[in-house]
This record gives structure tokens, sequence and C-alpha cells, in this order.
């Protein structure tokens, strides 16, 4: 077939606009990652409005983590299984029931369930990637997976962002007000932008009830365990019955998903090289560089000055600091992307790892001084960036496009519950030296954190050479799809 027949044929395909596409998809995980983030800075005024403890009101945050958690993968699965554009239309439209409750009940418990119908939206990822690949044409989609991987450093500092501007102007409902109205344009974007979504006809197939109401149960208890760990103690009862039962319940799930022949999560998916080495690298980096980030970085410029690790800048100026560090990931999210077109996205991941390996390397070496922190944490930014938006795209090339959701939802979850592992063993990495009589963790302390990070960076490099650079999996340019129709007519 010559080239000018098959421009023509590209031509005639009906595809909604590329433009079109990737803004609908921006602003719906732009939704998601928005309501993640946006609770933290409201939960002191919570804790003062309804007279509570930081643990009580903490579920606020807590029950959209676990629901998120679970989520990712089932909604996943079930957007390659029934539609990925009606999945995600859904599950925008209950995060909007969500919001509506949490503003409107005006109780604690009311928070905390609209917060867990929120939670659905951790959904949007994955379901959003899977659109990604189905609509867009192959040449593309590794600049598209990553520009929406990287929104998420754009929209969780966006949304700690607008959220301080917001209960300055009102209170915390004025969050919910504002989540349900985004949430409510991104439904309607979704449902009146995007085409309806092909269903594979060896998908049409009963939904496996079992796997799924056994999945979402071992992620939260898990997930509760860990990310109650600091406050009770790695290794106290309550922790350990979490984690324990979760992965009780892991094992019975994971021997049943095994058996049955349309399972909810094809575990089956993991068998691939690449596949299986890249859930490693995310769970080894989620301990280390794709969590400190969101720790070590506010902890050490709002700290006073008079703290051995403290750099003492007001809140306004270490928003402004993490706020342009996620811009910086944003803006360079694409640069990754091309990198995974041109060369795979195992190199993209590798460029990442040594990056985040020499920012903490020089926070470790380096004087505490504002600029150089500043300088460090842009480093690390764009380390970061490079291996978060590598791993979709290792996703992509490791499973057909009719598993892409589901896919990116294993890796959604892989990366939570480890990123919940690196948050306890990096506190607990900050509470091995203290200032005598005081809470305050000293450099040696913070050192300590340091050395775990580079050491996660430096397994998860020789994982990464292990990966194999397989071309990416057929079928994924729905542009070559509709030639071959063509052609066959």
């Amino acid at each position: 077939m010559t080239t000018s027949r098959r421009q023509a044929i590209k031509k005639e395909a009906k595809f909604p606009g590329y433009a079109k596409i990737v803004s609908v998809l921006l602003v719906a995980e732009f939704v998601g990652t928005f309501e993640s983030a946006m609770i933290f800075i409201a939960l002191p005024s919570m804790m003062h409005e309804f007279n509570v403890d930081a643990a009580a009101v903490g579920w606020a945050a807590t029950a959209f983590l676990l629901v998120a958690a679970a989520s990712a993968a089932v909604c996943g699965r079930l957007g390659d299984m029934y539609g990925r554009k009606k999945l995600l239309a859904i599950v925008l439209a209950i995060s909007v029931v969500g919001s509506i409750i949490s503003f409107t009940f005006g109780t604690l418990g009311g928070v905390i369930l609209g917060r867990a119908l929120q939670g659905v939206a951790g959904a949007t990822l994955p379901l959003c990637l899977g659109l990604a690949r189905q609509e867009l044409p192959q040449q593309k989609v590794p600049n598209v997976i990553a520009l929406i991987a990287g929104s998420s450093f754009l929209a969780g500092a966006g949304g700690n962002l607008i959220a301080g501007v917001l209960l300055q102007l009102g209170n915390w409902k004025a969050l919910f007000i504002v989540s349900g109205i985004m949430g409510a344009i991104a439904a309607l974007m979704v449902v009146f932008l995007l085409k309806a979504s092909p269903t594979p006809r060896g998908e049409a197939r009963g939904i496996d009830y079992v796997g799924g109401l056994l999945f979402a149960p071992a992620v939260a208890l898990v997930l509760y365990g860990l990310t109650n760990a600091g406050a009770w103690g790695l290794l106290d009862g309550k922790t350990l019955a979490f984690v324990l039962g979760g992965l009780a319940v892991a094992a019975i799930w994971v021997w049943w998903e095994l058996r049955v022949e349309n399972p909810m999560i094809n575990l089956r998916l993991m068998k691939t090289n690449k596949m299986a080495l890249t859930q490693l690298c995310t769970a080894v980096l989620g301990i280390g560089p794709l969590v400190a980030v969101g720790i070590l970085t506010p902890l050490i410029l709002l700290a006073p000055a008079t703290d051995p690790a403290g750099l003492g800048v007001s809140p306004a100026v270490g928003g402004l600091v993490i706020f342009s560090a996620a811009t910086l990931s944003f803006v360079g999210s694409p640069f990754s992307g091309k990198v995974a077109a041109a060369v795979g996205a195992r190199r993209a991941l590798l460029i990442g790892i040594v990056i985040s390996f020499i920012g903490y390397s020089l926070m470790f070496w380096a004087d505490n001084t504002l600029p150089t922190f500043i300088i460090n944490t842009y480093v690390i930014a764009i380390g970061v960036m490079f291996s978060y938006t590598a791993f979709p795209n290792l996703v992509a090339e490791s499973v057909p496009l009719e598993n892409t959701s589901e896919g990116m939802g294993i890796n959604t979850v892989t990366r939570t519950i480890f990123m919940a592992v690196g948050t306890t063993v990096l506190t607990m990495a900050l509470a091995s030296s203290t200032v005598e009589g005081t809470m305050v963790s000293t450099e040696a302390g913070f050192n300590t954190a340091y050395l775990i990070i580079s050491a996660s960076c430096v397994v998860a490099f020789f994982l990464a050479l292990r990966i194999k650079d397989a071309p990416r999996t057929e079928a994924a340019d729905p542009q070559d799809a509709a030639e071959a129709q063509v052609a066959g007519a």
C-alpha cells in the first residue's frame, strides 16, 4: 500500500480530535487527584468545628484512600470489560454525590461517608490512561500517558493551594462545593466530548463478584494497618492484626482469581517479565523517592529554623516552592513520554532513578540552605517525574489494549500500598534520632532517611536493568485498526 493511500485511510477514520481527547482526560484526572489532596489542609478546621481529635477526623482522608486503592483496579477492569468512557463518567458522578453528601450532612460521619464515595475517583487515572491508549494513534500514546500521569503532580500541589485559599475565604465546606462542581463539569465533558468505548466481544461476560468482594477488603485492611503503623507501632498487635488479616484475605483472593476463567483482576498478566518487574520497581521506589518527596520536602521547609534541619519559611513560601516543583514536573512530563516513544519506557525509568539518586545524594551531602534545598528539590522533582510517568508506559508496553485500564489499576494499587509502607519506614527513620527531650528529628535522622531512599534507587535501578525491551503490544493504535478494516474491505 502506498504512503498516500495510508494517509488517506487515516484521514477517513473518524476519531475525536487529539486536543479534545487530551483536554477531557486531563480534566478528569485533575478532579481525581484534587479530591485526594484537598482534604489534608482542611483537617485542622474540621477538628475545631466537630470538636474531635486528629484520629477521628483523619478518617476523612483514610476513607478516601481505602476506597481509591480498591477502585483503581476493580473499576479499571470493569472499564476494560464494559467501556472505559462509561465507567469514567460513572465514577465521576459518584464522586459528585460524595461531595454533595459531605457538604450537606454537616456531620463528621457525613463527611467520612462522602469522602468514601469520592474515593471511587481513584479509578480516574487507570481509566484515563486506558482511554488515551484506546483513542489515540500509537505514536502519540507515550507522550499523552506521561502527560496525564504528570498532571497528578500539578493537581496534587494545586489541590493544597486551592484548598488553602478557599479555607481563608470561607470554611472547609467550600472545598466540597468546588470539588462537586469540578466533578460535574468533568463528567459532562466525558459524556459529551468522548465517543463511546468499544466493548470487546470476548469481554461481554459475567462479573467475578467474589473476586471483587475479596479484593476490596484485602487492600483496605493492609492499607489501614500500614497507615496507622506510625501511631500504633510497626509491631503493635493492632498493626499486625490488620496487615496479616489483609494478607490472609489477599491469599484467598489470589487462589480464587487463579482458578476462575474470567477473574476480576487477571493476575496472569503478571507472568510477563516487563509487567512483573514494573510492579517490583514500583514497590521499591514507592518506599523511597515516590513517597519521600511528599513527606520530607514540606517537613524541612516549614520546620522552624531553630530545628536541626528546619528552614523556617512561611507556609506561603513553602507552598510556592512545592507548587513550582510540581509545575516543573508537569511541564517536563512530555519529555519522559518522548523518551519512552523513542527508546522505550525502561530507559525513561532508568533516567528517573538516576536523577532521583543524584537529588537525594545532594540532600545528604549539601549544606542545608534554602537556595540549595530548592535546587535539590527541583532535581528530585524531575527524577520522580521521569519514574512516575514511566510506569504507566511500561504497563502499556506489557499488556494488550483490552487489559490497559486493568493493568494501570494494578500498578496504582501497588504504588499506593508501598507508598504507605514507605511512609512508615521514613517516619521511623526520622524518629530514630531526635533532639533530647523532644520529638524533633536531628540531621542524623534525615540522613538515615536519605540513605534509605538512595538504597531504594539502587535496588530499583538493577531491577529496571532486567526489564526486557519488548515492543509495545499490538492493537494499541485505533488508526491502525481502522486501516486494517478498510484494507480488508
